[in-house]
């Protein structure tokens, strides 16, 4: 049975397959802005594609797909992130980093074949906007930025469907007076002396000094490690619009050639009934549910437990619901005698997955084909394949401790030290996280803390 997915840009259900002669799907998905922790509802998207990652690798092959996911360490929130610390943007994004994969690492995603850096790149992003001027689809504003003219390209708002009187609208911006029109979006930034002087490159061809816009770095990251079209990109329904709009415009304006084949996106992750914010005291990262006693499979457990693209509602109950359904797959994985039996509970969850990643309908076949066969009537290797298409690790998890924020504090303080090489202070440091029960770990990427061994 072939994978279909639900297309967001055509709004009907498509076969996914490659395209290239080569046999290989590739697929792009947004990944994390890094200047604060990911939470749930950011891991929903990830555990969304990686479903689909595993789901595609079953299909095709794990040598025959290619998945890149960005990590965006350059916009306006990292910058003020930045500003608000006093510390190097590349000390913030290098920690939020480390704590992302950390928290990728407890959800078992699995790490994509690339994840690529938006400042790892800047050259790529340069050269596209300049065949972009070169084109007549990009021009230098008074201030020195480069903004993307949108008049060039009819097809703009196929994906969203926005109409143009909305997007004048929902897109104005205050510095509208430096561009064409108000729709018009920014390609590149012209440095402003406000921001941290280190955070510039040299633009674009007559273009002043600055960093890209957020837009450009994805289309660049995925032309350099993908090709001028991809298969499928994904993303959260939150990025359909402006963010995907204006790759789609950019890349397709640049390279002459469809952007990509097939687009999707999962919905919105509510909270308690209500979208989530700190200020409603129902926003949650990995780590505040670890602290409260929850393991991290148990959330992967609950994501997985409304259909992609629809609204889900998690609650606590559902997280403890899912710990629940947890302790009854192990249950039985236990009890499965060697290799088993002869009943396939593989076959039903793939069934579900292909058709547009049926999230509760490979749960539902699961649980029904366990209810109707004894466990030492079902297929180990079965079993276990129908959980890596989930995800689901089944060994036992211990809970990760939560860090005390003023160990954090003294962690973030060390590293600071240590990068200024003032190591009488960093070694001092590292002596009050010890007294106060944690070791701290220097890794390439930035640092992590782990309860101290006994």
């Amino acid at each position: 049975m072939p994978i279909r997915l639900h297309d967001s840009l055509s709004r009907e259900p498509r076969e996914l397959r490659p395209s290239q002669p080569d046999g290989v799907f590739r697929f792009y998905n947004c990944g994390p802005t890094v200047y604060a922790p990911a939470h749930i509802g950011n891991f929903r998207t990830f555990v969304v594609n990686d479903v689909l990652r595993r789901v595609l690798e079953l299909e095709f092959g794990a040598d025959k797909v290619r998945h890149v996911r960005n990590l965006t360490d350059v916009d306006d929130r990292t910058i003020g992130q930045s500003r608000k610390e006093q510390r190097p943007l590349a000390d913030i994004t290098r920690h939020w980093t480390g704590i992302f994969h950390e928290d990728c690492a407890a959800l078992n995603l699995l790490k994509p074949h690339a994840e690529p850096t938006a400042t790892g790149f800047i050259r790529e992003q340069v050269n596209m906007i300049e065949v972009l001027m070169e084109k007549g689809h990009a021009y230098r504003a008074p201030d020195g930025s480069v903004y993307f003219r949108l008049n060039t390209f009819p097809d703009y708002g196929r994906l969203s469907r926005i109409q143009e009187r909305e997007l004048k609208v929902t897109n104005a911006v205050a510095d509208a007076d430096h561009k064409d029109s108000v729709s018009d979006f920014a390609l590149w930034k012209a440095y402003k002396p406000e921001e941290d002087g280190t955070v510039q490159w040299p633009g674009p061809r007559t273009a002043s000094a600055g960093r890209p816009g957020w837009h450009i770095e994805c289309s660049a990251m995925s032309k350099a490690l993908l090709g001028d079209t991809i298969d499928l990109h994904t993303g959260g329904v939150d990025l359909l619009f402006p963010h995907h709009e204006n790759e789609i415009a950019q890349s397709e304006c640049c390279n002459s050639v469809p952007f990509s084949r097939h687009w999707y996106h999962s919905e919105h992750l509510l909270v308690d009934g209500t979208t989530m914010s700190k200020s409603k005291g129902n926003y949650y990262t990995l780590r505040d549910l670890v602290a409260k006693g929850h393991e991290a499979m148990a959330l992967r457990y609950a994501l997985l437990m409304g259909h992609p693209r629809k609204q889900l509602n998690f609650t606590l109950d559902s997280l403890h619901a899912a710990a629940s359904a947890l302790r009854t797959l192990r249950s039985v994985r236990a009890a499965i005698p060697g290799a088993g039996g002869s009943v396939d509970v593989f076959a039903p969850v793939l069934a579900a997955l292909q058709d547009d990643l049926n999230f509760p309908g490979a749960l539902g076949a699961l649980f029904a084909t366990l209810k109707s066969a004894t466990p030492a009537d079902i297929n180990a290797a079965l079993f276990d394949r129908a959980m890596f298409a989930l995800g689901l690790d089944l060994s036992a998890q211990a809970p990760v401790a939560a860090v005390p924020a003023e160990v954090t504090a003294l962690a973030e303080r060390r590293w600071a030290a240590k990068q200024a090489k003032d190591f009488k202070a960093a070694d001092a440091l590292r002596a009050e996280i010890s007294a106060a029960g944690w070791t701290m770990l220097d890794r390439k990427d930035g640092w992590s803390l782990e309860p101290l061994r006994k």
